[in-house]
């Protein structure tokens, strides 16, 4: 069971982070809004997020991992070092490469991601700004997740779990400068954030980096060479950058589309922040933790300890997606009033971000499934098999928001990425499952089945209490409707808790065992 206590420790790390994330986006968007410097901004700030994510934790993390894990395991530190010095002297050289070439085609990138943009030339212009200043975030980042794949490797979660903090630490801080400065609703404000995004990838870098040295293991640079790590490095991460990053390339798409509509790509932006707060807090745990892991038991242990495991995280998972799912569905509009409408947040914006929300919020177990499948294709360097399907799902969610949008507007697109994202996890399954390398238990569709149940009991009674806290949750005085809001919330888990444990969906003193025997053998 030191997997769901590593499960918990790089979910609380996120959940810290996520609701220092929070704060962050309801400062700004009191301070931005939704208007066309905000437009301009989360265009820019998306730029080397798109490509972190897609290049750094998507095919990079997923190539990496396994190598480097193995490289530990079968040559203890010193084979792990040299792979992983052989591989930053050319990864450190391609990001250089890439962040130059950036820098000069920011107006390019920005016609690509945000075509509407075009015929605003003031707008155009802030994005093309904003983006050549955050654009080095990309490099801090790809090497932050590098650091962050070896401290993994040697089971330590927590401090590159909490390296994103140190992202909303410092643009809270910003955004402080920004109220003190009186600059809100202006060009300054997002000039002020872009530069905070800049300071802030260095900050994570270095803690990361920084963690490596302490522990014992530094990296030296050495000069570039194509060896036979590097090279099979990127055979794993070529198709890696689809498989991994596919959920990027749907946002992109989405994006691109959502550009045509006045403020939907702010709206788009909420609601993407409302529903990665469970996916961030459970997905991203269980695929940090799950890969090692999986690559570790797949040369020690047998076949069937590695279904177990694979059976408990997705029981795991699950366990805390699907009461997500529900209350994001059930109650998007209440969250979204209490949580942002204030300053230059309208009711207009909490009723069009609630509808994007409540989209988006249908397709996380599959976003949570995937996280739980693609580790097994990962560990077994099977990175091909993800790519396909990646390019199948991409193809639905083109296909699904061009569809969409001319009727539903921009909750077409978050509609579009759910769509493809069940799509995706549909098929990941199915393929592990003829390959036999999963096999669903009993103990885990009979827990699923009835999460579900409860999950639903507690939507319900998530949907009454709403209606009765209407006067408390309306009130403008926001420790009022702030309070309200977190009773509603703590109601709705007290509800999905007794009917988890007394039907015996969640066995809580087997966790509880499990999580105290492992402190108890850290202490």
């Amino acid at each position: 069971m030191s997997l769901v206590k590593n499960f918990a420790t790089v979910g609380m790390a996120t959940l810290s982070s996520r609701v220092l994330g929070f704060v962050r986006d309801v400062f700004m968007a009191n301070m931005l809004g939704s208007g066309p410097i905000a437009d301009a901004f989360f265009v820019a700030f998306r730029l080397p997020n798109l490509f972190r994510r897609l290049f750094a934790e998507g095919a990079f993390s997923a190539a990496f991992v396994p190598l480097f894990a193995r490289a530990l395991a079968e040559g203890g530190d010193a084979g792990a070092r040299r792979l992983a010095e052989e591989i930053l002297a050319v990864f450190l050289l391609t990001l250089t490469v890439v962040t130059v070439i950036a820098e000069l085609a920011a107006p390019l990138l920005v016609v690509v991601l945000a075509p509407g943009f075009s015929d605003e030339p003031e707008k155009f212009s802030a994005a093309e700004a904003m983006s050549r200043i955050m654009f080095p975030y990309l490099a801090c980042m790809s090497l932050t997740a590098m650091a962050a794949g070896m401290l993994q490797s040697f089971g330590r979660f927590a401090v590159a779990a909490f390296a994103p903090s140190l992202l909303n630490v410092v643009l809270v801080a910003a955004l402080g400068l920004i109220w003190w400065s009186g600059w809100a609703g202006t060009p300054n404000a997002a000039y002020t954030l872009s530069w905070a995004v800049f300071v802030a990838g260095f900050a994570q870098l270095l803690a990361v980096a920084g963690t490596l040295w302490w522990i014992g293991f530094p990296v030296s640079l050495l000069r570039p060479r194509w060896t036979d790590n590097v090279r099979r490095l990127v055979q794993l991460g070529i198709p890696g950058v689809i498989s991994g990053g596919i959920t990027q390339i749907n946002v992109v798409v989405g994006t691109i589309i959502a550009s045509l509509q006045a403020g939907a790509v702010s709206w788009l932006y909420y609601a993407d922040r409302i529903y990665q707060l469970p996916l961030g807090v459970i997905g991203v745990a269980i695929g940090v933790v799950l890969l090692p892991d999986l690559t570790r038991r797949l040369r020690t242990e047998t076949v069937e300890s590695v279904h177990h495991t694979q059976n408990r995280a997705l029981e795991f998972a699950m366990a805390l997606t699907l009461p997500a799912t529900v209350a994001l569905v059930a109650i998007p509009f209440t969250i979204m009033r209490v949580l942002f409408e204030r300053g230059a947040f309208t009711p207009a914006d909490t009723l069009a971000t609630g509808w994007a929300v409540a989209a988006f919020s249908a397709g996380l177990p599959a976003f949570v499934a995937i996280k739980v499948f693609q580790p097994s294709y990962f560990a077994r360097e099977d990175t091909r098999t993800p790519t396909v399907q990646g390019g199948i799902s991409l193809a639905v969610n083109v296909g699904g928001s061009l569809a969409l949008f001319p009727f539903l507007g921009h909750v077409g697109i978050a509609a579009a990425t759910s769509l493809a994202a069940t799509v995706n996890a549909v098929m990941l399954l199915v393929v592990l499952v003829r390959r036999g390398h999963f096999a669903a238990d009993r103990l885990l569709v009979r827990r699923l089945t009835l999460l579900a149940i409860a999950s639903l009991l507690m939507g319900a009674a998530l949907v009454v209490g709403a209606d009765f806290a209407e006067p408390w949750l309306r009130d403008r005085r926001e420790l009022v409707s702030g309070g309200a809001l977190a009773a509603l919330c703590a109601g709705g888990m007290v509800v999905y808790g007794l009917a988890a444990v007394a039907t015996g969906a969640v066995d809580v003193r087997r966790y509880g065992r499990a999580i105290l025997a492992r402190k108890r053998r850290g202490a």
